[in-house]
């Protein structure tokens, strides 16, 4: 399968067994470092929608500024939570997985296995 796309951080265990499951499978993605590149506001926008979800359910609390930010209180919009992922990469919960059958937070690493 081409055209898989990880967005990856190496020291995250899940991340790195969801590459390895995908390598397993014969699959050898690009591999993405978000937290050395980044996020656009466009791109965080598609994958959400393709994705089906709010910002919310991919913002990373844990080992983040997320609470002391306010992020995780009632009401906060997506759009704030996105503005704040564009800042701040680590804010985004991984491994995001983006394949031609879709885009998928694999956690657990096995939620990849339905987009190869």
């Amino acid at each position: 399968m081409s055209d898989v796309t990880i967005y990856h951080n190496p020291a995250c265990g899940t991340s790195r067994n969801t590459l390895a499951l995908l390598r397993e499978k014969g699959v050898e993605p690009t591999v993405v470092e978000y937290l050395k590149v980044g996020w656009t506001r466009p791109q965080l926008e598609d994958m959400l929608k393709r994705m089906g979800v709010s910002a919310h359910q991919i913002l990373r609390v844990m080992g983040t500024d997320a609470e002391a930010l306010g992020l995780t209180k009632p009401g906060v919009s997506d759009e704030t939570l996105i503005a704040a992922m564009v800042k701040e990469p680590k804010l985004v919960n991984r491994p995001i997985v983006v394949t031609a059958k879709g885009v998928k937070l694999c956690r657990p690493p096995e939620q990849v296995l339905g987009l190869i």
